[in-house]
């Protein structure tokens, strides 16, 4: 995978252990030569996410939407900065751009993308590996309830295995890595067998 768009929050939430999993992230990218993607912002985790990988002269690609081009969001420091009209346009954007997705710990905005991603998957327009960093155990009620959602009927397993889903950065990317996407008919949800 060369370039990876990574979901996370504009914030840096509480525990200070989400901040570190940004910059071990980040350093990841910059030692491996992967492209970020990303929401354009400076603040949060999109932030230090970025000014890690900038640090060390890896490449950042940010896209936002016009509605959040304001000085205080912005990442300045981001050369490579394309200015969307809306949030969908912007997932639009990023999808086009990269070979996989990666979720840190983030809000509504985080969990939208992350589940577009999937959506995108079980319906065969994309096959790309989705990646979950679960640090601190952030995801495992969301977790949870895509096993319910198995139990109940409403998520088939194959679709459910489609989430790659590590608990450090180095697990996380082997697993990303050796991701081989389920064969399956044209009939949505149908495996191959």
């Amino acid at each position: 995978m060369n370039k990876i768009v990574v979901f996370c929050g504009s914030s840096l939430g509480y525990n200070p252990i989400y901040k570190k999993s940004a910059i071990k992230l980040g350093n990841y990218f910059a030692d491996n030569n992967i492209s970020l993607v990303f929401g354009g912002g400076k603040v949060g985790m999109m932030g230090v996410l970025a000014d890690t990988i900038l640090e060390k002269k890896g490449e950042v690609i940010g896209v936002i939407p016009n509605l959040l081009h304001k000085e205080e969001v912005i990442h300045v420091g981001v050369k490579n900065m394309t200015v969307c009209k809306t949030m969908s346009e912007r997932k639009v954007i990023m999808s086009k751009l990269v070979d996989g997705y990666i979720t840190l710990p983030g809000g509504f905005g985080t969990l939208d993308e992350l589940f577009e991603a999937l959506t995108l998957n079980q319906l065969q327009i994309e096959q790309k590996p989705v990646g979950l960093l679960n640090v601190n155990g952030f995801f495992d009620a969301v977790l949870l309830q895509l096993d319910k959602m198995v139990e109940e009927g409403y998520l088939k397993q194959a679709n459910r295995n489609m989430l790659i889903v590590g608990n450090s950065v180095i697990e996380l990317m082997e697993k990303m890595d050796n991701y081989k996407a389920p064969e399956v008919t044209h009939i949505i949800n149908k495996v191959v067998n």
